[in-house]
Order: C-alpha cells, then structure tokens, then sequence
C-alpha cells in the first residue's frame, strides 16, 4: 500500500495518520484541507462506536473543530454545561462556576457519538481509513518514511504522523527511551441514562468530592441522566479489566461506595442498564519530557499531550494541535514545519497539563487530606478570579492565514 510521495519544495504533500480516534480523524481532515493527501491507519478491526465514557469539550476544542467545518456536527451529538456546581460529601457547596462571558459553554458528549460524529465527517471529505493495521515500525529514506504493519504490509508517504493515543507506538519509533504514561490515581465510569428519575440541574454540571469516590451528573430538561465517577484505585485499570467484571459488578460496587455522600448516585446508578455501561480505564498523564518529532515522523493529540480527563480539555487540544499541525505542514518544509509546530503548541499544553495535576490529588484525597480540602477550597475559590482561566478556553484559529 502507498500513498503519493514527494514533495513541493521541501513541504509534505502526503501523509500516514497512525489512530483512528480522535486526533486521527481530525489531523486527517486537517491535512486534506490543507491540500495534504491522508490515509487514517487504525490498530482494531472496526471503529470504535462502543468505546469509552463521556468527555468534556471546552469552546477552544470548537474554534478548532469549527476551522475544518465539523463544529456544527459535534455540537449536534453533545450537550451544553452552562456551569459547574462543586460540592462535598455532604452537599455543602463549595464554589460555583457559570461561563465566562464572550466564552462560550463546555459541551459534554459520549466518547463513542464524538467517534462516530468524526469518522462520518472524515467520510464525507474522501479521507480513507483502513482499519486492521496495526504499526510496528517505521523506516526513512530520500523518498519519505514507510509504516510497516503487523500483518507484513507496509504504506509510504511524506510525513507519518502519530495520533495513536497515550500508549502510542510511533512515539516509541521516534524516542525508544521515551517515559510511560503516569497514572493519575483514578479509573473512570460513566453512562447517559434515558429517565434519570431525578430533577433536571438547570444545564450545570454538579461535581462531588464523595467520600470514596468523585460523583459528577447533569440531568437535561427532559429527564436524560449523564453521569460520570473517578475511583481511586490503587494500581492502573484498564478497560479491558473494567469490562472482565461487567457493568452489573461495577453499578453495585459503585453504589456502596457512594452510598451515604449527598448525591443522587443511587436513582441515577439504579437507572443505568449494566449493558451501556462505559468504561474508560485509568486516569494518566503524559510526562513533559516527550519527544515530539524525528525526521519525517511527529505526535499528536494524546500521543504527545495527555492532560488527564480532570482538565476537560483533551479532545479539544488535540483539535488544536491537529489543526495546527495541518496548518504548519501546508506552509513549511520539512522539519522546519515539525519544529515550528512544537514551537506553537508545546509551552500551551504542558501549562494546562500543569494545572490539572492539582485538580486529580484533590479527587484521589484521604480522609484527612479530604477534610483539609473541603475546609479551604470555598476559601480558595473565593479569592479566584475566573477570569485568569480564559486563556484555557480561547485558542482562535485562523486556518488560512500563512505560519511564519
């Protein structure tokens, strides 16, 4: 299999996009906007419409999404959170959060619908994407760089991007040392259920430090339920381990652990069918010493840059760093595009990653360590002014305009 080499002037004109997740589909639409041709190599067999919890999109994740025309069809598949509600085990509230004026709302979608939503987007532009290929090497030549897959065969192209997720393959092919994900002290579970039983939150999202376990729900005007829990455990858990035990298993141990925080855990959890039950794993972030490019190979979204989900802000960098990665190959050569690319999007990312690192020991606290929390942070939250965090959410992108 290959795709069209060679290059105009030093720039890109063809490239092998490694994932078929999130930041794949959207570098690949990115790529061929810019007039870059792009083949998505995807490890599973089919896509993953029935893969992971819920997730958060700030308004950045939309300027970004909305430069390569898809923001609409996103905003379609997810829900606005007009605000979050922070609060202790008991119900006191501590801090209260609406949006920052001229920003617009944080949207909340199911991982699988945003999946779906990008895969049938990249379709409709002519991207392909073949799935069963699994990446187990790479090598460079004067012509550009060649992906070998499992299965013997190989693709080349111009540029090979990875876009493989937190436990990337081409990020080992670009620095074999480079450090593992860390563990974030928590694993993920959520589900929407169709009648929540419970009254509707007025579009906030409310977020509880319980006891055992942090406790998230919103409940919309007509009575869907979303809700999501980060679990303290004390090694990594996969999905494929959530999954072995199955939703009956979690949905009870779930209800014990949050039985006796002032929540409605306990209606929402009884709602939720064992059978959509969705599992999103461990809680990890990707160390700041990552390197990001080699040669003709370079990272992106989670490969490179995974806040942990506390930050509700992974699908929306990796959005940004797909389109600025487009935007960089479009109008630069060959590695200088690679270095500029890093130039624009590393300092960002490692300040957001940064302050999410307080947020996830804050949810993982122990019992004394939680009564010293929810003693300080309405007082913490009180002298914040929320304005300083509007450069979290604000990341216009004007995708014609030329990188210097």
């Amino acid at each position: 299999m290959t795709n069209s080499t060679g290059t105009t002037n030093g720039k890109a004109r063809s490239a092998l996009v490694i994932g078929g997740g999130v930041a794949g589909p959207v570098t690949a639409m990115a790529l061929h906007q810019a007039g870059i041709e792009a083949t998505v190599f995807e490890a599973y067999d089919g896509p993953a419409d029935e893969v992971g919890g819920g997730m958060g999109l700030a308004p950045n994740g939309f300027q970004a999404f909305d430069a390569i025309g898809v923001g609409d069809a996103i905003r379609a598949v997810s829900t606005e959170m007009n605000g979050i509600v922070l609060q202790s085990w008991n119900g006191k509230k501590l801090a209260e959060f609406g949006t920052l004026p001229g920003i617009d709302p944080t949207r909340f979608v199911i991982r699988a619908e945003l999946f779906r939503t990008l895969r049938e987007a990249a379709e409709e532009r002519g991207v392909t994407t073949v799935y069963g290929k699994r990446i187990v090497d790479a090598s460079e030549d004067a012509g550009g760089v060649t992906a070998h897959f499992e299965d013997g065969t190989t693709a080349k192209a111009d540029v090979l991007i990875g876009a493989d997720g937190l436990r990337s393959t081409v990020r080992r092919l670009i620095d074999p040392a480079a450090s593992a994900p860390q563990f974030a002290g928590t694993a993920g579970f959520g589900a929407m259920v169709a009648d929540a039983g419970v009254a509707p939150t007025d579009g906030k999202m409310h977020m509880t430090f319980g006891k055992r376990c942090f406790f998230a729900w919103q409940v919309l005007a007509d009575g869907t339920g979303i809700w999501f829990i980060n679990l303290p455990v004390p090694q990594p858990l996969s999905v494929n381990e959530q999954r072995e035990r199955g939703g009956a298993y979690w949905l009870g141990h779930l209800a014990e652990l949050c039985d006796g925080d002032a929540t409605p855990a306990g209606p929402l959890l009884a709602a939720t069918d064992p059978k959509t039950m969705l599992f999103a794993g461990s809680t990890e972030n990707m160390p700041r010493s990552v390197r990001w490019s080699r040669g003709r190979m370079v990272l992106t979204g989670d490969a490179a840059h995974a806040p942990s989900s506390s930050s509700g802000q992974g699908a929306s960098l990796a959005a940004e760093s797909a389109v600025e990665l487009a935007r960089c190959l479009r109008d630069l050569p060959l590695p200088e595009a690679l270095t500029r690319y890093e130039d624009l999007r590393r300092p960002r990312v490692e300040r957001i990653i940064k302050e999410t690192a307080r947020t996830n020991a804050r949810k993982a606290a122990g019992p004394v360590a939680r009564v010293v929390r929810d003693a300080l942070l309405p007082t913490m939250f009180k002298l914040m002014k929320p304005e300083k965090n509007a450069w979290q959410f604000q990341y216009p992108i004007d995708f014609h305009a030329p990188v210097a």
